[in-house]
């Protein structure tokens, strides 16, 4: 009998036996039977397979959003989470008003159908005979309690008002079904998760609601569902609003038609910051928080920075282990086709943000550079830093008022100069005063001391008291204005600041201001010239009057050695933004701001000084650029 077998086994597997191994290659091979050749898959091990299924949630925050997610697919419209300690232990738990656990025949919570079903969910029938705004589809989000914590009470109300309830253990496959004592019950269900694991112990209220805001954005707005977080161990309260971007929203992109049906877009152009980014939705639950993640959409526009938004696509099937993956499908392929037209035209509208974000920072750094220059020139001896050259009327002719604080009407918005800010609160000034006190009182100066006002028009004057070393003197100052000679009206007769209003005819009017210090009392005066045709005229000069502090421009002069030029004729430092040393000044706005300040400082030195050795050069260069950088911000 055993050879036998032996010999029948060997015969259906094609194993030679010991007594005909010479003759088992002359043998004739037996096709395996159909029954063997066909099949179909199942599970080995239950239990297993339950385990690999419950660990596959690898987020706690992702699981709490399941939760509230079965919440909203029971109708619920009032959802409370609550953390909490109680006997040293941390849980949370979920309550809603939804319709609760489906009743069995009994009327009793058919706990025992949501155990003994897992992956065969209820929902996904539901949504074939045509019920909207149901998310779940896995009938797994049960088990991402593994995650959470240690053990699952859920608790549903029977038809009789009596309130039942289910417990599972994590790594137990065994529940228990029991009628939990209560005074009264309450609709909907309730569920409770402790003790916490003691790697989410962490996981607070605030966190929960953030995360929540953006997971569940759409449903949240969708559905009109109050959720509450009530973080008792923290004694602080959240209410879950839907997540709100921020930037200029783009109207032309909100609905795309395809095959499959619509796909809807919420996006947003922002202002350029690495945490813009577009969120990736499927019926109004987040299933990525950048699309960009997705091999196909790591690319501009996506990756530029630029835009905010979602975009929801309602056929897509997930991987329904983290429920955070894509499955590459012929409906992903769909997506993909239909999203590509749009990505040139976002490419447009970020290209002219860019250039709109380039020419407010290129006037914000003119001005700060314009403004720490000033500064700079109230601090250095007039009488060696006069600027003629730049400032003349006519060629070869010198000022002897001080042009630097003229404002004329054709001067742009690059060449303005505007009035001083009050340093004292900035941290450059903060260490200057830590470490050099201003003396007492010794003169007082005009900003501007001369300037030309057209008729009916205003002018504002600040008043700058100093003491023997020039540093600027804020104790115990009084300031009073007054007009010494002319006509016009000012603002006001004391302070440090005042405005003067131009009379209607031109007029040569004298400002006065006295500053007083207990005993001492100094005097200031500006000479204010006021006109008509002289601005006139000034348009049509082609080197201009008085044009003040230049401006700068861009030139891409890319492997030429030059960093910066002065065009006298247009007041402008040409500035050579190819230049290397540019390009990585720019990584860094600081870097940058630096950088062109140092070369207006280079421009500025080298026409001024015309026919200085090198030496003398950089001696002035170094010493503006001291005193510029010190109120540079």
């Amino acid at each position: 009998m055993k050879s036998e077998k032996n010999k029948s086994l060997s015969d259906k597997f094609l194993i030679p036996s010991p007594d005909n191994r010479e003759t088992a290659g002359k043998r004739k091979k037996i096709s395996p039977q159909k029954s063997d050749s066909t099949g179909k898959l199942r599970i080995g091990d239950n239990w297993n397979a339950i385990t690999i299924i419950a660990y596959s949630q690898n987020s706690p925050l992702k699981a709490i959003a399941e939760f509230v997610e079965n919440c909203i697919d029971a109708g619920a419209k009032n959802i409370t989470i609550v953390r909490g300690k109680e006997r040293g232990e941390l849980y949370i738990k979920v309550i809603d008003d939804g319709e609760g656990i489906p009743l069995n025949e009994q009327g009793y919570p058919n706990f025992k159908y949501v155990a003994t079903h897992i992956c065969d969910s209820i929902k996904k029938k539901l949504k074939k005979k045509g019920a909207q705004g149901i998310q779940g589809e896995f009938g797994i989000g049960l088990l991402s309690f593994w995650t959470v914590g240690e053990k699952l009470v859920l608790s549903s109300a029977g038809s009789d008002g009596k309130t039942y309830q289910m417990e599972m253990n994590k790594g137990e496959p065994g529940y228990v079904i029991t009628m939990r004592r209560s005074l009264f019950s309450h609709p909907g269900t309730e569920l409770l998760v402790h003790p916490l694991l003691p790697g989410i112990r962490q996981l607070n209220g605030e966190r929960i609601q953030h995360y929540l805001a953006s997971e569940l954005r759409d449903r949240i707005r969708k559905s009109d569902v109050k959720i509450k977080i009530k973080d008792r161990y923290s004694r602080k309260e959240f209410d879950v609003k839907p997540q709100q971007f921020t930037g200029r929203f783009l109207q032309n992109f909100d609905v795309l038609e395809t095959e499959k049906g619509q796909i809807y877009l919420e996006l947003y152009l922002n202002s350029y910051s690495t945490e813009n980014s577009v969120s990736l939705f499927r019926s109004g639950t987040r299933v990525l928080p950048s699309i960009s993640k997705l091999d196909f959409f790591n690319r501009t526009p996506w990756t530029a920075g630029y835009l905010q938004g979602m975009i929801d696509v309602p056929y897509l099937q997930l991987t329904p282990g983290t429920r955070d993956g894509v499955v590459q499908d012929n409906s992903f392929q769909l997506f993909c086709d239909s999203i590509g037209p749009l990505e040139e035209k976002l490419r447009g509208i970020i290209e002219l943000e860019k250039k709109a974000e380039e020419e407010g920072a290129s006037r914000n750094i003119l001005k700060s550079v314009q403004r720490a220059l000033k500064e700079a020139f109230l601090a250095l001896p007039s009488g060696e830093y006069d600027w003629f050259d730049i400032y003349s009327t006519k060629s070869g002719s010198r000022k002897t008022s001080d042009p630097l604080f003229m404002q004329t009407e054709d001067t742009d918005a690059g060449q303005k100069i505007d009035l001083p800010e009050e340093t004292g609160g900035s941290d450059n000034e903060e260490d200057r005063e830590f470490y050099e006190h201003a003396g007492p009182l010794y003169s007082a100066v005009i900003s501007p001391a001369s300037c030309f006002v057209k008729v009916n028009t205003t002018r504002n004057f600040r008043c700058i008291p100093r003491d023997r070393n020039r540093r600027i003197v804020e104790n115990q100052i009084e300031v009073r204005w007054e007009i010494k000679e002319g006509s016009g009206t000012l603002s006001g007769t004391e302070g440090e600041y005042v405005t003067f209003t131009a009379s209607d005819e031109p007029i040569t009017t004298i400002l006065r201001a006295a500053v007083t210090q207990a005993d001492t009392v100094c005097e200031a005066e500006a000479i204010i010239t006021v006109t008509e045709s002289l601005l006139e005229k000034e348009r049509q000069n082609d080197k201009g009057l008085n044009r003040g502090i230049p401006g700068y421009t861009f030139v891409r002069a890319t492997g030429e050695l030059w960093r910066s030029r002065f065009d006298e004729k247009n007041n402008l430092i040409i500035i050579n933004n190819g230049h290397k040393d540019y390009i990585y000044a720019s990584w860094k706005k600081a870097r940058k701001l630096k950088y062109i300040s140092r070369l207006f400082a280079k421009e500025l030195v080298l026409k001024n000084f015309a026919g200085f050795d090198t030496d003398a050069l950089l001696e002035r260069m170094v010493e503006l650029i001291l005193y510029t950088e010190e109120h540079l911000h």
